[in-house]
């Protein structure tokens, strides 16, 4: 990890470990619903890497747990990283909770190779993590140290155009560029998944493209499959949603996609 961006880390650090007990209680997670078998996988990611029993799986920023666990209960032998030590601690408890056999690490995505040495089928990743990272050429070069080969890397992640946006203010207003380079920070109260919650949200982001995105996958040598764009989200986590199918949500009026998905080989 660069010296030059740890300010950085150290505070989203802290405003990850502060947010799982938010994040925990929300409805958003629906942990309850999640302890009684409830998958938190969504269609993008199920149908791209279908029967995952018995194949190993790496599972980059994952929060608390819950998709890794999710894949877990789907058979799949699987590991967990993130930054944030409280969401590894709920992790685990989770994991033992539920009987299950994952693995869970805590550390910065782009250190994991100096923490997990085994090589797996499937990298996977999703829904609100580049953004954390201010360089991806040392994230493709981790996920080929870690994949083995023919092995899977599949993300499914908030389309850049998105984060051009401030939606701090009252109505979303394009303020950043597609690829800015230069840091973005935010100060606001509550979380996506609870905006009544008391604490205060203190981030550090960065922008980068999909150009970005698929050339620190090829340049690390992994094969794109497939780069697609989606309309609709999962998650009504941008304000002007609508639902137009069951949990799905789309802009009204569709100008851009919400989503992107990219799946490789090595």
């Amino acid at each position: 990890m660069s010296e030059e961006f740890k300010e950085y880390f150290e505070t989203n650090k802290q405003t990850w470990n502060e947010k799982v007990g938010v994040h925990a209680a929300s409805d958003f997670y629906d942990l309850n619903a999640f302890k009684k078998g409830k998958s938190s996988l969504n269609k993008y990611e199920l149908e791209a890497l279908g029967d995952v029993s018995g194949k190993s799986l790496l599972h980059l920023q994952c929060h608390f747990g819950q998709d890794t666990l999710s894949w877990s209960r789907m058979g799949a032998q699987c590991t967990g990283v993130d930054l944030s030590e409280k969401g590894i601690r709920l992790a685990k408890q989770l994991n033992s909770e539920l009987g299950l056999d994952a693995n869970f690490v805590s550390c910065n995505v782009l250190d994991t190779s100096f923490y997990v040495k085994d090589l797996f089928d499937i990298v996977f990743t999703s829904y609100g993590v580049i953004g954390w990272l201010p360089d991806l050429k040392p994230w493709g070069n981790m996920i080929a140290e870690r994949l083995k080969p023919g092995g899977v890397f599949y993300m499914v992640e908030f389309h850049p155009i998105v984060w051009m946006f401030d939606y701090l203010e009252k109505e979303p207003m394009m303020k950043y560029g597609y690829y800015q380079k230069d840091v973005i920070y935010e100060e606001y109260q509550g979380t996506y998944a609870d905006q009544n919650a008391k604490m205060i949200s203190k981030e550090f982001g960065w922008n980068h493209g999909l150009g970005e995105v698929v050339s620190s996958l090829s340049a690390a040598g992994l094969t794109i499959e497939y780069l697609k764009e989606y309309d609709q989200s999962p998650y009504e986590i941008f304000p002007g949603l609508i639902e137009k199918e069951k949990g799905m949500f789309e802009t009204r009026d569709k100008l851009y996609p919400l989503l992107f998905a990219i799946k490789a080989k090595l």
